[in-house]
């Protein structure tokens, strides 16, 4: 962080060159029972329920098209940004104000070259009981698409939101950039989960700041098991008012070829703020490096770190846990375990009537299961049923 703007890891540079930025339009649907078959199912194995059953709202975007948008309860917005500028004139403010368009060659092209996004909106002191969605999605072939989303829970609102990106299955390749900024003001409280499912040639490049003022309330849930060809993610949270929390829980899963640099940075700048990142992470052949930093700015603060790394099959598992403190009187802890299964463990399945295989996968899946915070039934139901493909198709 510099100057209060969010400065990324840089990386290798992309050949942008390899992919389309244009493709054509497609149409805005009003019934959302006339999606594609095949694509409803791509969007509910992300969290995305086009029967919006026990849903606020709805975002779809379709390569660089929004094709449906509305919210059905009081107290939220769901738009398309290019509509929520023309129709809020002060939400200029909020893009660029905490990402720089320059901090490296991703936000550089979410600026020039654009295509559309998403802006959820909570009224002040709003209560939205039900989630909103927001679907990201590519079916164009070697498509880059570069989309900008801001979401605002203003003062004392609760807001949830599930985002899930997925691509079509005929996909070869293609790439994802997505400038992200989250605002949760004071006394308000935010459930953001994201589940992903793009693709095994897929490169996918996050750029996330989240701010919280006193007293604001933020949970990330992330969830990734399935192939990709690489994701770069490193999103910050400035923790900026007295209070101000921020729990972090995420489940990764690399098979062979998939490469995955993913993390979270935490700023504890004000008083009695509060900070937990929970990591899981799992390769199969794969390579993981699993990132998080907590940096305490001043005395009275608390915040812990724990990432834990299972290797299945060759592959790499590289745990980076920092720590910053500023100021005396600052509180902050931190765990890292890289390992294996250990051989007692099937043992002991084992003399109980599992079979090695059986073993194993219990093993697998205990290891995945996080308790995630705030998540609706239904969609707790989908990430267990994703959880346990995934250690099937890891075994």
């Amino acid at each position: 962080m510099r100057n209060g703007h969010t400065v990324e890891k840089k990386e290798g540079t992309m050949k942008f060159d390899q992919y389309l930025n244009e493709t054509q339009k497609h149409a805005y649907e009003e019934n959302l029972g006339k999606i594609d078959a095949q694509e409803t199912e791509d969007f509910l194995n992300v969290g995305v329920d086009t029967n919006e059953q026990f849903r606020a709202g709805t975002f779809i975007q379709k390569d660089l098209s929004v094709i449906h948008s509305h919210a059905k309860q009081p107290g939220v917005e769901v738009l398309p940004i290019t509509k929520a500028l023309e129709s809020h004139q002060w939400l200029d403010s909020y893009l660029w104000r905490n990402i720089r368009p320059e901090s490296d060659e991703f936000t550089t092209r979410a600026k020039e070259k654009p295509h559309e996004g998403y802006f959820i909106h909570a009224a002040e002191g709003a209560h939205i009981e039900q989630p909103v969605q927001a679907c990201l999605y590519i079916a164009k072939n070697n498509f880059s698409q570069n989309v900008h989303n801001v979401v605002i829970a203003e003062e004392g609102s609760h807001l949830q939101v599930i985002t899930g990106c997925a691509t079509s299955r005929h996909l070869l390749s293609g790439m994802h950039v997505g400038v992200s900024e989250i605002y949760v003001k004071k006394g308000a409280k935010l459930h953001f989960t994201m589940i992903h499912d793009w693709g095994e040639k897929i490169n996918v490049r996050p750029r996330t700041h989240i701010h919280v003022e006193a007293g604001g309330v933020f949970v990330s849930n992330y969830i990734c098991l399935k192939p990709v060809g690489s994701l770069q993610m490193y999103p910050t949270t400035q923790l900026a008012g007295q209070g101000a929390v921020a729990r972090f829980n995420s489940i990764i899963a690399a098979g062979p070829g998939s490469h995955l640099d993913v993390g979270s940075r935490v700023i504890l700048d004000a008083p009695g703020t509060r900070a937990e990142i929970i990591s899981r992470a799992l390769s199969a052949g794969g390579t993981i490096i699993a990132r998080g930093e907590l940096v305490g700015k001043v005395a009275g603060i608390k915040a812990h770190l724990e990432c834990k790394g299972l290797i299945l099959k060759d592959g790499l598992m590289q745990a980076i846990p920092e720590l910053r403190g500023y100021q005396p009187g600052v509180e902050m802890s931190h765990e890292a375990a890289v390992g294996k299964i250990e051989q007692r463990e099937i043992e002991y399945l084992m003399a109980r009537g599992l079979d090695e295989d059986e073993a194993v996968s219990t093993i697998v899946r205990g290891f995945l299961n996080v308790d995630i915070e705030g998540l609706p039934k239904s969609l707790k139901k989908q990430i267990d049923k994703i959880i346990s493909e995934t250690q099937e198709d890891m075994m």
